[in-house]
């Protein structure tokens, strides 16, 4: 019997609540007070936001901050009033409509921080901070927060460890936001350390310089250019209808099983150098995210080797011998955000001069194919990320699946659209994402930071891999099932080999150039 079978476990989550009292008007055409003529204040929720609660995907987004120093809890009080507070998702409930059941609308409310702001008693002495961090975060995923109180809270470990002092772990509800814009939100609250007035600086993307070609090659080029976009849109677009109805990846070692989402999770962090990733970059005429998703894929096929390698019973399997089946498909699912990006010194305005700005979840799937072979050459793994995000730039995948999506919420509501959202995501693999951080050291609220890892639970994935940098690091987070993973140490310390190695390659082949 396998170790699941005949095992029921579910998440801890808060019983059905009666609709909460909240902030409310008079509405003087309906009558005098007390006649009953009461109306709620809020706007509803969004459809993706509205998904988020459905039981099968109930995510919530976690944020690891390793702080420098030992955290001051009546300082991050005071900041967070005048900071997150400001903004309206933070300090409003998600009320059910009492007119259309099912829909939930913002109610603004006030605010306990009591609630949110949570300090467990922390014996002195253990044996291993860091795996008090790991159980700790591990217990959090089998919890949700309850629907009386904004869906946000922040968890205070002052716990030295290898790497830092203390340990701060916000916890949000995906339905806030999404993670490139809760993250960006974070980042507004803290401040340079070489300057404590000034916000972050965070990269900039580049625009490729304008050739001029001429007029009939400038326009044929755009022709072809068009039609390759069309293609590529094309069959992105019958893949994904074909994953919804039957295409599904491969079972394999890391592909959780179902009702994966309700499973506890363990999240493990490692950091690496910013400054090698950026070698191995240039040295390929590639970006970080090649180079990110390059190595992610080297550590995923020595890991599934050794795995099927011991499946087989063959414990002293060296790497020469391939144990990797042949046309194995494993894919991971991106959900791309398609709301213009609100930037850092957006929400910094709007948490001190309360200005008003777009918000929420509009999220486009992008279906990422991922290589699983053994590459004799390093930077074969990096070379065939760039060439499968390069393709993937040159699509509107993330568009029309958020359209499909639309269609299909409208046409048939919001139970249809999270079955199919959920279907999706159960016939690929894993996640996988890249955050971009500050270039230079920043605190939070005064506390200097040594390190950002951010990560999800919820989602229908037994393996989710994010990367986050920060200045000259880059931190990558393993957050895994452990019934499907039951090693993720191994898994990052595979991912860390797999960029010593490339790197190395790019050292040999004396490539190696500027870290820009």
């Amino acid at each position: 019997m396998s170790p699941r079978e005949g095992f029921t476990w579910k998440r801890k989550v808060e019983p059905n609540l009666k609709p909460v009292e909240t902030t409310r008007r008079w509405d003087e055409t309906q009558g005098d007070e007390g006649s009953g003529g009461v109306v709620e204040e809020g706007e509803p929720l969004s459809p993706s936001a509205q998904m988020f609660h459905e039981p099968n995907f109930n995510v919530y987004i976690v944020a690891v901050m390793g702080c420098k120093t030992p955290i001051d809890l009546p300082v991050i009080k005071s900041n967070l009033v005048h900071t997150l507070l400001k903004h309206p998702r933070f300090s409003s409930l998600q009320v059910e409509d009492e007119k259309e059941k099912g829909k939930f609308r913002w109610i603004p409310t006030n605010v306990d921080l009591e609630k949110h702001i949570i300090v467990p008693k922390i014996k002195p002495g253990m044996d291993s901070p860091e795996r008090f961090i790991e159980d700790y975060i591990s217990n959090l995923s089998k919890t949700t927060i309850c629907k009386t109180q904004p869906l946000w809270d922040i968890h205070i470990l002052n716990v030295k460890t290898s790497d830092a002092e203390a340990v701060g772990v916000f916890r949000i509800h995906h339905s806030l936001g999404d993670g490139t814009s809760l993250m960006s939100l974070l980042l507004a609250c803290t401040r340079k350390i070489s300057d404590p007035e000034a916000l972050p600086t965070i990269p900039v993307k580049k625009s490729k310089e304008k050739r001029d070609y001429g007029r009939i090659w400038g326009w044929l080029l755009g022709v072809c250019w068009f039609l390759v976009l069309l293609w590529n849109t094309a069959v992105d677009t019958i893949m994904f209808g074909a994953t919804v109805l039957f295409l599904k990846d491969s079972e394999s070692p890391i592909k959780g099983p179902p009702g994966v989402e309700l499973m506890p999770r363990r999240f493990v962090y490692r950091t690496v150098s910013l400054e090698d990733i950026k070698m191995v970059k240039n040295a390929l005429n590639a970006t970080v995210n090649d180079v990110a998703l390059g190595v992610t894929q080297a550590g995923l096929s020595q890991y599934l080797h050794l795995r099927y390698a011991e499946t087989k019973k063959r414990h002293g399997a060296t790497k020469i011998r391939n144990d990797l089946p042949k046309n194995l498909r494993l894919r991971s699912t991106l959900l791309i955000n398609l709301r213009p990006s609100i930037g850092i010194q957006g929400l910094a305005a709007m948490m001190e001069k309360d200005t008003e700005v777009k918000w929420g979840n509009r999220i486009g799937y992008v279906l990422v194919p991922i290589t699983i072979a053994l590459h004799s050459n390093p930077l074969d793994y990096v070379r065939e990320a760039k060439a499968t995000i390069n393709r993937k730039k040159h699509s509107l995948e993330a568009i029309f699946t958020h359209s499909i999506a639309e269609v299909v919420l409208k046409l048939f509501g919001i139970k249809a659209a999270s079955a199919l959202s959920h279907r999706v995501i159960t016939h690929t693999t894993m996640c996988f994402s890249n955050l971009v951080g500050p270039l230079e050291e920043i605190g939070f609220y005064g506390h200097p930071l040594a390190y950002l890892a951010p990560g999800c639970y919820g989602q229908p994935h037994g393996l989710m891999v994010n990367f986050q940098s920060y200045a000259n690091k880059m931190t990558f987070v393993v957050s895994a099932d452990e019934g499907t993973i039951p090693d993720p140490h191994r898994l990052c310390d595979d991912i860390v080999e797999a960029l010593k190695l490339t790197k190395d390659a790019v050292l040999e082949s004396g490539r190696a150039g500027g870290t820009t």
